[in-house]
Order: C-alpha cells, then structure tokens, then sequence
C-alpha cells in the first residue's frame, strides 16, 4: 500500500504525519508542488514486456505528461534482487540531491521510498504499482530502492541525456528510515 510519512527534518525517529489514502497523499504533497497520481494500464501487461509494450500500455497517460511538462525522453527501467551492481545503484540513489529537471517516475510493478527534504521537513513516499510521482527540479531528495529491489517503472525526461544528479553533500539521507524489504 502506498504511503505518505511526514517528518520534522530534525527529528528521524517519529513522522508527525502518516496517509495511506491515495488522495490525502496526492493533497498533501500537492500543498508542496510534488504531483502524485495513480494510473492503470489501457492494456494488459505480461511479466516481462518489453519496453515498447509496456510504454504502449500507458501511452495516453505518457502522452498527456509530454505535452503538459514538455518531457523528451521516455524510457523503462526494471531493476531485481538479482542484478549484479544492485548495491551500488542503490548507494548512488540514497544520498540527497536534486536535478536541474523534474524526477518523473511511475511504478509499473514493485515498489520504491522517495523521500524529499523541502524546507524543514521530509515528505517519505512509499511509491508502489500504480503510482506515478514528479518531484520538482531543484527539490533536495533521495531514493531507495531496498536491499532486494523489485520494481520496473517508466521514467520521463526533459534532458534528453536522462538522469543527471547534483549532490549536495549533506548526510540527512542517513538519519531517515530506509525501505525495509
């Protein structure tokens, strides 16, 4: 289930806040400009498809995005327990720092913990199949994807070279529950 967990940024041990309704979560990062949607596929996916089949499968909800935040560039990524360089794809990803474009990720299977540092809080989002999120350029963030990560998410971009990070060199990242597996 998806869930939205909002902490004080001084204070890791307790959110002051929990959501698990898809609207509250959506309302609630609305108020800090993060878009947070659910969609559902026009057609069946296999385990599996192809990137091109799974992109066809959400294309009306790809397309509306495209013309709506002028992204260039879609691509799939799928990640599993059994990919050799997991470790370091998930160190890269879990320390925080922002993009000079919006992060736009939405959830085709699996699961994965967004957590966003905006002004003194953390907004944890627990993104599961089904979710899409946008985290603003600039917004201080980071991501993980769990010891054992299973998940395939369609990725959109304004930067036709894709992901690019800047780190900020903070360590906040490491004081805020990771996602368990």
């Amino acid at each position: 289930m998806s869930c939205l967990s909002v902490y004080h940024d001084t204070n890791s041990a307790q959110p002051f806040k929990v959501l698990t309704h898809g609207e509250d979560i959506a309302a609630t990062l609305a108020e800090v400009g993060v878009r947070f949607e659910r969609w559902q596929a026009s057609a069946p996916i296999a385990p599996g498809a192809s990137q091109e089949q799974v992109i066809a499968a959400y294309r009306p909800e790809i397309e509306r995005l495209k013309a709506e935040g002028g992204y260039v560039t879609v691509d799939v990524i799928s990640l599993t327990d059994d990919h050799p360089q997991k470790a370091e794809l998930r160190s890269k990803f879990l320390d925080e720092h922002t993009h000079g474009e919006d992060e736009v990720r939405f959830f085709v299977a699996g699961r994965g913990l967004f957590s966003l540092h905006i002004g003194d809080k953390v907004y944890a989002v627990l993104c599961e199949k089904n979710d899409l999120i946008s985290v603003p350029a600039g917004t201080p963030h980071w991501f993980d994807m769990g010891e054992h990560p299973h998940f395939v998410a369609i990725r959109l971009f304004n930067n036709p070279e894709g992901w690019v990070a800047r780190f900020t060199g903070k360590d906040i990242a490491s004081h805020f529950p990771c996602l368990e597996d």
